[in-house]
C-alpha cells in the first residue's frame, strides 16, 4: 500500500475538513539516527504525524517545528518540517523509562512549543502546557487557544509505522456544530490496524460512506536533513584554531556526525588547514 503520503479531503455539506497521514519510510529514516528507547520511538511517530498534520494547515512557504521539552528523563524531541512536507527530527534524553511510559513519564513537567516561520513575514510561537495524558490532547488544547476552531486529532505509532488524522471546522463556522460532532464520532472508530494497512481511499470509505467527501491530490512525505559538509566546516570555524588542532593531534582526524541522520563528515589535516584559511568547501570530495 501507499505509505509517506498525507491527504486532505473536505466535506461538501459540512462546515469540516479533514487530514490523514500515513507514514513508514521517512519515519524509520527519522529514527535511524539514534537508538532510541521504545516509548520515545512511539513518540518521534505521533510527534511526527502531528507535524505533518499542521504543516498540511499552513499557508505560507516556509517551515513549522513543533517541540517537546521538559525536566524528565527526556528533555526535548522536535520534528521540523516544511511547507512540501519534508520533515526532520530528534530527541534527547538521560536515564531510563518503561516501554509504556507515559508523556508526564518521559517530560516530566514540560510544555509544547509550536513555531511558524514563513520566509516571508514574522515568526509565530504558540506554547501549551503537557498537562494532557497524550500529544493529540495537547495539541487540541493548542489549536483552541491559537486559532478557536474545533478540532480533533487522533496519533498513532508502534515503532515502524506512524499515523495521523486531523478533523477541524472550518473558520466559516467557529462553534461545534451537529455535523461536526456527527463526523467525530465516525472519526473516532477508526483503529490503529486500519490505519497501518488500509489505503486512504479505503479509510475514508468505510468512515464516511454515506458523506460527501471531497478528496484532495496526496502530497508525499519525506524525510529530508539540511545538513551538509559546509555547514559541519562553518561549525568547526567557529571554535579556537588550536583546540581543533589539539584533536586532530590526538585522534588524526576530526569527524562530525549530523543529529538528525546518520551522516558523518570527516576532515583531515589538510581540511581543517584550508577551513582556517576560509576555505570553508575543504575536502568536499571526502565524507
Amino acid at each position: 500500500m501507499s505509505k509517506d503520503i498525507l491527504h486532505r479531503y473536505l466535506f461538501d455539506n459540512a462546515d469540516v475538513r479533514g487530514e490523514m497521514v500515513q507514514l513508514e519510510k521517512s519515519y524509520q529514516e527519522i529514527l535511524s539516527a539514534h537508538e532510541y528507547p521504545k516509548a520515545l520511538q512511539l513518540i518521534m511517530g505521533q510527534l511526527m504525524a502531528a507535524t505533518s498534520l499542521l504543516t498540511a494547515t499552513i499557508k505560507f512557504t516556509g517551515d513549522i517545528s513543533v517541540q517537546l521539552q521538559g525536566d524528565g528523563p527526556v528533555s526535548v524531541a522536535v520534528i521540523n518540517g516544511t511547507n512540501l512536507q519534508a520533515l526532520r527530527g530528534v530527541a534527547r534524553w538521560n536515564g531510563e523509562f518503561s516501554d509504556d511510559a507515559s508523556l508526564s513519564d518521559l517530560f516530566g513537567k514540560g510544555v509544547m512549543v509550536i513555531t511558524l516561520t514563513p520566509d516571508e513575514g514574522e515568526r509565530y510561537q504558540g506554547i501549551v502546557s503537557l498537562d494532557h495524558d497524550n500529544l493529540a490532547a495537547c495539541l487540541e488544547e493548542y489549536f483552541n487557544q491559537s486559532e478557536q476552531l474545533p478540532t480533533r486529532i487522533s496519533l498513532f505509532a508502534d515503532g515502524k509505522q506512524a499515523a495521523g488524522m486531523l478533523l477541524q471546522v472550518l473558520p466559516t463556522q467557529t462553534e461545534e456544530n451537529e455535523d461536526f460532532n456527527h463526523l467525530l464520532a465516525l472519526t473516532e472508530t477508526i483503529k490503529q490496524e486500519e490505519l497501518f494497512t488500509l489505503e486512504a481511499e479505503d479509510i475514508l470509505h468505510r468512515l464516511y460512506h454515506q458523506e460527501d467527501v471531497r478528496l484532495f491530490d496526496p502530497v508525499d512525505v519525506s524525510f529530508k536533513c539540511t545538513c551538509s559538509r559546509e555547514r559541519s566546516a562553518k561549525a568547526l570555524a567557529t571554535i579556537e584554531q588550536t583546540e581543533v588542532e589539539e584533536i586532530l593531534a590526538e585522534e588524526g582526524k576530526i569527524e562530525m556526525g549530523c543529529e538528525y541522520c546518520p551522516q558523518m563528515y570527516t576532515f583531515d589535516s589538510i581540511d581543517i588547514a584550508a577551513i582556517y584559511a576560509g576555505n570553508l568547501d575543504a575536502g568536499n570530495s571526502s565524507n
